[in-house]
């Protein structure tokens, strides 16, 4: 049986695994706690195989007077955890850092993409990563997940803004684009597959299929019983708007290189599909 710790008592992701991990009980024990003070500083970290660093400050608008604080929780924070984690003879550390490590809205990010990330929480990210890779050893085993948007029932974020509003239009704009994106329940699975083999490096977790924005708000009415006409007369008006960065978000193509994610764990297949995913989600 693997002991895992999950630092992030309240996160999305975090609260997901630990609820995936509980069909399998035989295999996996979990606790989870949370970093919002100092006390859990004084927790043994000796007793667990694994460390899962989920916590961290991502789905706030950043301003001047913030910046600050995603250094000091996605970066400081983060090496203090790896630190303990390694001193306390923990096997594994995983970090949850993000896509936005490159920094680009459209594109497509294989591996020799330069990391040059915009935003402080981008950034933070990045100079947590370099920290705590810096700290494996043959003893201490570092993968860093860097995965594009997340998605899935209570979710926040961007996916939740397209869902209120394909809930309220009764047209929307046939793109032909693509993102990668993984399923709440599959980025489980993935890192499930990561624990199992005791991975290392770095790991790239989409769903199988790239995500086209026209189909997955038209999925999402489905699921609530409406219908919604998609229809290609906004595209000119796109084209010509196509560097605002909420429509480049939107409609844009941003994608891992197929073969980038399926290096990185060749035993990992999405559990769910992605029609499934948008009906579970909106269930």
């Amino acid at each position: 049986m693997k002991k895992i710790l999950i630092t992030g008592k309240n996160s999305y992701v975090g609260r997901s695994l630990e609820k995936w991990l509980g069909n399998y009980p035989d295999s996996y024990s979990i606790d989870s706690i949370s970093l919002r003070n100092d006390s859990w500083k004084e927790k043994d970290f000796s007793e667990y195989d694994v460390v899962f660093h989920v916590a961290g400050i991502a789905h706030i608008r950043e301003t001047k007077e913030n910046a600050h604080l995603y250094y000091k929780v996605n970066r400081d924070l983060a090496i203090e955890v790896a630190q303990k984690a390694k001193n306390e003879s923990v096997e594994q550390f995983i970090f949850l850092s993000s896509m936005s490590v490159y920094g680009i809205e459209t594109g497509v990010i294989d591996k020799e993409s330069p990391l040059k990330p915009k935003s402080n929480y981008g950034k933070s990210k990045l100079e947590a990563e370099k920290l705590i890779t810096n700290l494996e050893d043959n003893f201490f085993k570092v993968a860093i997940l860097r995965p594009p948007m997340i998605y899935g029932k209570g979710c926040k974020g961007n996916y939740t803004k397209l869902a209120k509003l394909a809930l309220k239009t009764p047209v929307f704009p046939e793109i032909d684009n693509k993102r990668s994106m993984i399923y709440i329940d599959n980025l489980s699975e993935f890192v499930k597959c990561v624990v199992d083999n005791c991975g290392s490096g770095l790991f790239f977790p989409q769903n199988n299929d790239y995500v086209n924005t026209s189909r997955m708000v038209e999925l999402i009415a489905k699921a609530h019983g409406k219908r919604i006409l998609l229809t290609g007369l906004f595209n000119p008006l796109l084209f010509l708007i196509k560097r605002n960065e909420t429509v480049s978000k939107v409609f844009g193509n941003l994608t891992y290189e197929e073969n980038l994610s399926k290096n990185s764990n060749a035993q990992f297949n999405s559990f769910v599909d992605f029609e499934e995913s948008i009906r579970l989600t909106e269930d």
